[in-house]
């Protein structure tokens, strides 16, 4: 019957492609083009192809709710956190227009949330209680060499009063006492007292440890003239007497050097039932473009980041946030990373960093990929690794089940604006006594910024990227893949309507589709000499199962399970079905989506439906809320339900 299928398949297409080429000879080029959409539309609408291949549909959008989607978070209502910020444009940061959506992709319905902040290029992650995370984003948009008018950079400034701290409001003036040229503060800042230090055996006062803040100046003046080449201290204009002498600035260079991205300290829990934003502490530093990870203590992991004058944050700044009271704290562990590190808690307890990261960091630091106890601080690096300096806006994937501890490294580029790209992906199993990288599928082409969405029968969908940076030359890659990690191969699918690389990602839904949004491009065309249009399209990717009959039924069950514990579900398909998994909704912006991953529970069938078991590991089963699929022996899903594990 399959062979027949397939004989039948291949006669309409023949039929089909004659039928064309007939009426492109009648009638020309034009219809030709005409005739050659048509017949793509119906191939690609046949169920015998989506059965084979999926379908990719546009989402649509009311104008009014069109957004420059830039992060991306499932919550457990079933609703899709749309996140723009400013969306990359600087015209709605300095108007403070900044745009969160809540999107029903079941009914399709849109909502604007407040959005409080600047939350572009922010991090975030899943919280136990199935809130959302939000840490960091933009202070100030990045300005490049040539557009700089203002000398400006660092202030370093000390206060050495022991009785008082010091407030500077923004637009404070710095002079300098030997190049006589002055600095604006662009920010309100409080220097704290200095401290009094003693001798821990005599007692003797030893004299007073200066408060030290920092803030960015720029030069009160526009010009070439106004930068400076060497250190020098600054007094402040607007004090007087005894303030005047124990307040003061340092700074070296301040020119006119392009100016980075700088970050915030700012803190948000999202709540999907009351959908909006609730400020918390905020963090002790300020970062854009910071991963957050949870750790087995529960507590949530911010690391790397621009501060708030555009500087990474110092690996030895690495903070955690407790969700039980809400506050920021350092942590003792030092480690050093690029920007949106690929950083993921392990079902061992360990930290695994895959070197995959996006955007910002010297090329030679932080760079290595390697298991981190977190404990011991210990990092040990992995080997094998292949394109090592082609990591940059590379993707990575916990490969299904997390049980296995097997990561995919996905394509990746060159640091910074760099035209190369790689297309190959790299496999490690994290469970050998020594664990190494080797080669898995490459891809078609070098792929910069791919996305990647676990799916419930254990495949992997990629899709998307571009060949080079931000998609210049028109080399976004319409084309998506289907990693089966069993065979290890990759199978080409449907090819995706809309290009995408930079700020774009992927997610999974609860019927087992995928959502794909955003897309930066630098540039419009292949000259690269028109700009680039943020892409506001959303498209659905309905995977081939969905093509494949009807769907195992799974219903009747608990609302939360207990680690270790186990739970019946009512399932019309009982017989069929053949496993169980839990997969943890992402939350993916920039390539990284440290939450996604999608653990096995052990399975038996009932009368009337199934019974599964969840493992008891924490550090593999982290509290919160997941999507509970079983998969029939045709390897179709069902439509989730979800499940909280507390």
């Amino acid at each position: 019957m399959k062979d027949g299928s397939s004989r039948r398949r291949a006669r309409r297409i023949a039929i089909g492609a004659a039928v064309v080429l007939a009426l492109a000879g009648m009638n020309g080029p034009a219809l030709w083009r005409f005739g050659s959409d048509q017949y793509h539309d119906y191939k690609i609408n046949r169920p015998e192809y989506k059965a084979d291949n999926g379908k990719w549909d546009i989402v649509d959008i009311p104008d009014q709710y069109r957004l420059n989607t830039i992060h991306s978070a499932l919550l457990h209502t079933g609703k899709v956190l749309l996140v723009a910020g400013s969306g990359n444009n600087a015209k709605n940061f300095d108007a403070k227009k900044f745009d969160t959506v809540l999107w029903d992709p079941v009914k399709n319905t849109f909502k604007k949330i407040d959005t409080p902040n600047d939350l572009f290029c922010t991090g975030h992650t899943q919280l136990p209680d199935g809130k959302l995370l939000v840490a960091g984003g933009t202070k100030r948009y990045e300005t490049l060499e040539g557009d700089v008018t203002k000398a400006g950079g660092l202030m370093i400034v000390h206060n050495e009063n022991p009785d008082k701290p010091i407030t500077l409001p923004a637009g404070t003036k710095f002079t300098g006492k030997e190049n006589g040229k002055t600095f604006v503060s662009q920010d309100s800042i409080v220097i704290e007292r200095a401290k009094k230090q003693f001798d821990k055996e005599t007692g003797k006062f030893l004299g007073n440890k200066p408060g030290v803040k920092r803030v960015y100046v720029e030069a009160a003046k526009s010009g070439k003239k106004y930068e400076t080449g060497t250190e020098d201290n600054y007094k402040v204009d607007s004090l007087k007497g005894a303030d005047a002498k124990n307040t003061y600035g340092i700074a070296q260079k301040l020119a006119l050097d392009k100016k980075d991205f700088q970050g915030i300290d700012d803190a948000y829990e999202f709540d999907p039932v009351a959908e909006k934003y609730i400020k918390v502490d905020p963090m002790n530093e300020s970062r854009w473009y910071p991963t957050l990870t949870t750790l087995s203590d529960g507590r949530i992991l911010a690391l790397s980041g621009l501060d708030d004058i555009g500087q990474i944050v110092p690996g030895d700044r690495n903070e955690a946030y407790d969700p039980k009271t809400k506050k920021w704290e350092y942590v003792k562990q030092k480690r050093q990373f690029p920007t949106y590190p690929a950083v993921f808690q392990l079902p061992s307890g360990k930290l695994f960093y895959s070197g995959a990261n996006a955007g910002y960091g010297p090329a030679d630091v932080g760079r290595e990929p390697g298991l981190w106890d977190f404990k011991s601080n210990k990092f040990e690096k992995i080997p094998g690794l292949s394109d090592p300096k082609l990591m940059e806006t590379a993707g990575t994937v916990m490969l299904p089940p997390a049980q296995d501890e097997r990561f995919m490294v996905i394509g990746g580029g060159g640091v910074g604006e760099s035209e190369k790209s790689s297309k190959k992906t790299r496999i490690v199993d994290l469970k050998d006594d020594n664990p190494k990288f080797e080669d898995g599928p490459e891809l078609g082409k070098g792929t910069r910024y791919p996305q990647s969405s676990v799916l419930p029968n254990d495949s992997v969908l990629v899709t998307g990227g571009s060949q080079d940076y931000r998609g210049r030359g028109d080399s976004n890659i319409h084309e998506a893949r289907i990693y089966d990690p069993g065979s290890n191969t990759f199978g080409q699918v449907a090819d995706p309507l809309v290009g995408r690389n930079y700020h774009s990602g992927s997610l999974l839904l609860p019927d087992g589709r995928v959502v794909v949004f955003g897309s930066d491009s630098l540039f419009a065309d292949k000259a690269n000499t028109k700009p680039g249009k943020f892409e506001q399209r959303i498209e659905i990717y309905t995977p081939p199962y969905n093509y494949q009959g009807s769907k195992p039924t799974l219903s009747g069950g608990p609302e939360s399970i207990k680690r270790g514990g186990t739970a019946t579900f009512k399932s019309q398909h009982a017989a069929s079905i053949r496993k169980a998994r839990l997969i943890k909704p992402s939350a993916t912006t920039h390539v990284t989506d440290v939450d996604q991953r999608s653990i096995e529970l052990d399975l038996k069938k009932t009368a009337d439906g199934v019974e599964v078991t969840v493992p008891k590991n924490k550090d593999l089963v982290q509290p919160g809320w997941y999507m509970l699929f079983v998969v029939d022996d045709q390897g179709v899903p069902s439509e989730a339900v979800w499940v909280e594990i507390p």
